[in-house]
């Protein structure tokens, strides 16, 4: 290929046009854009008519395709198609979603389109490929559409200028507040739930009848959101109402189940409505899940039984169990109890967002409805009078048809013939002219009077209605009155599907409900390796014989406990650890070091483990000789970095902790000096350095302990354990230096 030259270089195109603006402005600029348009184009209804611009043009595209509900459906992808072609210039997958949503009545409470193939179920299964499945538009979706033919509504040029669609539909049918919506734009999101036409029509009517109605009396028509799924809304009437005032909100929704008897005393659980939106399939492996990790224990096992429609049998534990409290456990950790926020944040009639009251989303359905029907009324009230205009002049066809005839046979223009002759318009010769032979022939005066009168009445009709706005009002209530009609209580589409019930009493669950109760033995070594093992052996000594240690490790506490327990750990460092004793390591190994669970110094030695016991009280020392009693419910950690308790200087740290039983405290120091005074003389704090238990010249405190007199002073001496009951040699008042212990006491100075 040869070379081009220089000179047969085509010229070079002149540079682009350089903007000099700071980066910050030029992003804000088109993020700001970006923004809006997700608002407005994509993600936020409009208040008149609920719908997103997406199926606004899902359902435009369907009447232009002839899919009215008493003809046969097309298949999705032409409807798609059409959309994404003409319209809506996005992905035919997101699209889709968007049908399928508005066919699936486990979604919309009032469907907008009829599905015909596999749309999806309540498990979360998918739909099928849209080349399979066909749809048309419900009888709801053509009140949406009803009059768009009679400039209901304003159009705009599609987005490549080819045609045009509806900036909204007249929307005959309160559709945002009948089917809800949901969506997130930037910065701002919507979650409106659905509810109940006839409750709707109800307070609509009220509102036209009494336009500056309260809240609560609208909420007495409307009191609550009617899921197509059903359920059971246990919200109290006072949060309802501040939902409604303000457009913000939530409602408790819940599972509806009823107890089912079986043979000899036992029974199930039966839940036949499960909340919106929640995936049947989904809920029952949560629920499984937990009954694997024994989260369940009142559960014995759970059921699908589900056909066409909604069935789960929940089997208790036992014919003891109370089923209001086994359920109660469910609504606490499953989805058989969801949370449906409220927030009713719309585009109003000038695009605009923003957070509506109820009873400002029904007056702007109301206004639309009146702007509908004005605009609706005028231009029938045209074309009355075009078809009056014609009809006059088909009667002055009719009363000199043979002229009439000869006129058009002779003349080569009989147009401006005709008008001249019977002072017609240009409107009625060119319909005279454009009559067939045969309709010529057919006129007939009676006809065209008949004609005439009949729509001098309606004409008459029109004007007055435009003229009043009380006969607009009255003719917008007649509507609303065939609307309820149309959706009656009595009928299944229009009966209500979510049960009002009053908000629960707080139910105390015991722990057991949540976690399973099981003995376990909790096992701490010396060096502070923890461990539970399955069982009590706490009080079987060969049993604990066989327990293994690491090597150079030595059994130092263990404790029979629960499952439901929690356990206190008092360190070195003058802090209070708690352990929960279902989250320990199993038993089968050496445990896990104490520090890696919580963080404690390495320096800081285990001074004390014990089950948590609300009324249990200890007492606390430092090595300096100070302590103090302490409520057990003082202590309780609710973090990993434990709870200081016993405040300590720089030379010294904690030195022992033993369970408040009794009426005296016996200290013994390192100096093996032993002094007992009774427990009254200590005071009880919550924290602090406390007071002095014993005064020491050339020791530190080494133990103490809590004991009742008049059962003795016990200790342990290797293997047994040994009582001194004559203690007076040692009874004296708090912070005196004490007396050498009794004969046999263990040369440790520790007490066990």
């Amino acid at each position: 290929m040869a070379r081009t030259s220089s000179k047969q270089r085509p010229p070079e195109e002149p540079p682009a046009e350089i903007i000099d603006k700071k980066l910050s402005e030029a992003l804000s600029e088109r993020y700001l854009s970006y923004a809006l348009s997700t608002i407005v184009a994509r993600s936020l209804p409009d208040v008149r008519d609920g719908l997103k611009p997406v199926h606004r043009r899902l359902l435009y595209a369907m009447r232009e395709l002839r899919l009215d509900p008493n003809l046969p459906p097309k298949k999705s992808a032409r409807v798609v198609g059409d959309v994404i072609g003409k319209f809506h210039p996005h992905g035919d997958t997101a699209v889709y979603d968007a049908l399928v949503r508005l066919a699936q009545d486990f979604v919309e409470r009032y469907p907008l389109i009829e599905g015909q193939g596999n749309f999806g179920n309540i498990d979360g299964d998918n739909p099928a490929a849209m080349r399979y499945t066909e749809a048309r538009m419900t009888e709801v979706a053509k009140l949406l559409l009803e009059g768009i033919d009679e400039d209901a509504v304003d159009f705009r040029a599609t987005y490549d200028n080819s045609g045009v669609e509806p900036v909204v539909l007249p929307a005959a049918f309160p559709n945002l507040l009948a089917n809800g919506a949901s969506g997130i734009a930037v910065g701002m999101a919507t979650s409106i739930p659905p509810h109940n036409v006839a409750e709707l029509c109800d307070a609509l009517r009220h509102l036209i009848q009494y336009p500056n109605a309260g809240i609560e009396k609208l909420v007495s028509f409307i009191p609550g959101p009617d899921f197509p799924t059903g359920g059971v809304l246990v919200e109290s009437r006072e949060a309802v109402l501040e939902s409604y005032r303000t457009g913000k909100g939530a409602f408790r929704l819940r599972a509806k189940w009823h107890k089912e008897d079986l043979r000899q005393g036992t029974w199930q659980i039966v839940v036949t409505e499960i909340p919106y939106q929640v995936q049947k399939s989904r809920l029952i492996e949560k629920m499984a899940d937990l009954l694997q990790a024994r989260k369940l224990p009142l559960v014995d096992d759970v059921n699908d039984q589900s056909a066409d429609d909604v069935r789960l049998t929940i089997t208790p534990k036992n014919r003891n169990v109370d089923p209001v409290v086994l359920m109660e456990s469910l609504f606490r950790q499953t989805e058989l109890e969801v949370r449906i926020p409220l927030n009713m944040n719309v585009l109003d009639k000038d695009s605009v967002p923003q957070v509506m009251d109820l009873r400002a989303v029904l007056r702007a359905w109301l206004d639309h409805r009146q702007d509908v029907l004005v605009r609706r009324s005028t231009y029938q009230l045209g074309q009355i009078e075009s078809r009056l205009e014609v009809l006059a002049g088909y009667l002055v066809a009719y009363l000199n048809l043979d002229k009439v005839i000869k006129i058009i046979r002779t003349e080569d223009e009989p147009k401006p013939v005709l008008i001249k002759t019977f002072s017609l318009t240009e409107v009625q010769a060119e319909a005279i002219l454009n009559m067939r032979l045969r309709s010529l022939r057919k006129l007939e005066e009676m006809e065209i009077k008949g004609e005439q009168k009949e729509l001098a009445t309606k004409q008459a009709e029109l004007k007055k209605l435009l003229k009043n706005e009380d006969v607009r009002w009255a003719y917008i209530d007649s509507e609303i009155v065939g609307l309820k009609e149309r959706f009656s209580k009595k009928k299944p589409l229009g009966a209500r599907r979510t049960e009002i019930a009053d908000a629960p009493v707080e139910l105390i669950v015991p722990v057991e409900a949540v976690i399973e109760r099981e003995n376990i033995t909790i096992i701490c070594s010396d060096k502070g390796w923890v461990r539970a093992m399955r069982g009590h052996i706490a009080e079987d000594a060969s049993a604990r014989a066989a327990i293994k240690y690491k090597e150079g490790d030595e059994e130092r506490f263990v404790l029979n406990a629960e499952t439901t327990d929690k356990i206190l750990m008092f360190a070195g460092n003058g802090r209070f650890y708690t352990l929960s004793a279902d989250k320990l390591p199993s038993g089968r190994g050496f445990g896990e070091p104490v520090r890696l669970m919580l963080d404690l110094p390495p320096e800081a030695a285990i001074l004390g483990l014990t089950l948590y016991r609300a009324e249990d009280k200890f007492v606390v020392a430092s090595t300096d000789g100070r302590g103090f009693i302490v409520k057990a419910e003082d202590v309780l950690a609710q973090t990993k970095n434990g709870k200081q308790v016993l405040n300590l200087d720089e030379k010294s740290r904690a030195a022992a902790f033993a369970p408040v039983k009794g009426d005296h405290i016996a200290v013994i120091g390192t100096n093996r000096k032993l002094l007992i005074f009774p427990l009254d003389q200590l005071p009880e704090m919550a924290r602090g350095r406390g007071v002095m238990l014993q005064k020491y010249k050339d020791g530190t405190l080494s133990d103490v302990k809590a004991f009742t007199r008049k059962e003795g002073l016990s200790w342990k001496s290797g293997d047994r354990e040994r009582t001194e009951t004559d203690l007076r040699g040692w009874i004296g008042e708090r912070a005196q230096a004490g007396k050498l212990p009794p004969n046999g006491f263990t040369r440790t100075n520790k007490f066990s």
